[in-house]
């Protein structure tokens, strides 16, 4: 058994099953994992009678988010109390997949002492601009398909207090262009069986706050970055900035780099390749 624990933390309007695969795998390797429910994530998250079936789309848009008051911060405090811990048994490696990006990025800056390694799954982490909605206006992400998916968002966030869209729509044209987005690579019947583990709410707190790394805290931490070729959501061009600002930001200690050919969520669905790149970064 290896003495690692990998402390792995979902995107957005996800949870910790979407880890259950590759944690599999890590198992399988002699590997220690946890993956963690960020604040109203996992079975804390809100699915409202309105949103079973038959749907209530109408009340569902006035019925106010649990995660409204849920900001960067308190995900930065949830994990870092779990590295904490974790890491009374060894190295911990930290890894975030998309969103989650953000919140492994605070707990480097907070605690860079106790994460052996940071791993960016095609994950955010912000250098130049304050977070992910400022660097959606950069040319490096025009290759996304993320566009046409506003038809999937449920009532007002300002009013909700969170971002919210309908997985559970049957609509066909939808279907198609967030399978387009997120899954590409997969099968209809794999992405169904992965759109029913998302929840619909996410808080835009954490997607619009500041979550910018410093070079003397985080920048002291070994990092790696799985960049992801068939994204459409974070285009590889954009993770290939991200991974050069961040490369430019502390240059004595740059990004190892790793790259699998799959979609934005189609790592979980590879997970032995996933498994083998984290195994490998293992002290």
């Amino acid at each position: 058994m290896s003495s690692n624990t990998f402390v792995l933390v979902h995107g957005s309007g996800s949870n910790s099953f979407m880890w259950t695969s590759i944690q599999r795998e890590l198992a399988l390797l002699g590997h220690r994992s946890l993956a963690v429910d960020l604040p109203g994530h996992g079975l804390d998250a809100q699915y409202p009678v309105a949103y079973q079936a038959p749907q209530d789309l109408d009340a569902w848009a006035a019925e106010p988010s649990t995660l409204a008051g849920v900001t960067l911060q308190d995900n930065v405090d949830l994990v870092t109390d779990v590295v904490r811990r974790a890491a009374q048994h060894g190295p911990v490696v930290l890894v975030g997949a998309s969103l989650g990006g953000v919140t492994i990025s605070g707990v480097g800056n907070a605690i860079p002492e106790l994460v052996d390694r940071l791993v960016y799954i095609s994950a955010w982490s912000c250098v130049r601009l304050s977070n992910p909605v400022a660097y959606m206006g950069e040319p490096e992400f025009a290759d996304n398909l993320m566009a046409p998916l506003a038809a999937f968002n449920v009532g007002d966030p300002a009013e909700v207090g969170a971002g919210r869209a309908n997985y559970r729509t049957a609509d066909p044209k939808l279907l198609a262009d967030l399978k387009a987005a997120t899954l590409a690579d997969v099968t209809d019947e794999q992405f169904l069986a992965f759109l029913n583990i998302l929840q619909p709410d996410e808080s835009i707190a954490v997607m619009t706050a500041d979550a910018r790394v410093q070079a003397g805290t985080w920048g002291t931490i070994a990092r790696s970055y799985i960049r992801l070729t068939g994204d459409r959501s974070i285009p590889l061009a954009m993770q290939d900035r991200l991974i050069a600002e961040a490369d430019a930001l502390t240059p004595g200690n740059p990004y190892d780099v790793h790259t699998l050919d799959t979609s934005h969520a189609g790592f979980v669905f590879r997970p032995a390749e996933v498994a083998a790149i984290l195994g490998g970064l293992a002290r």
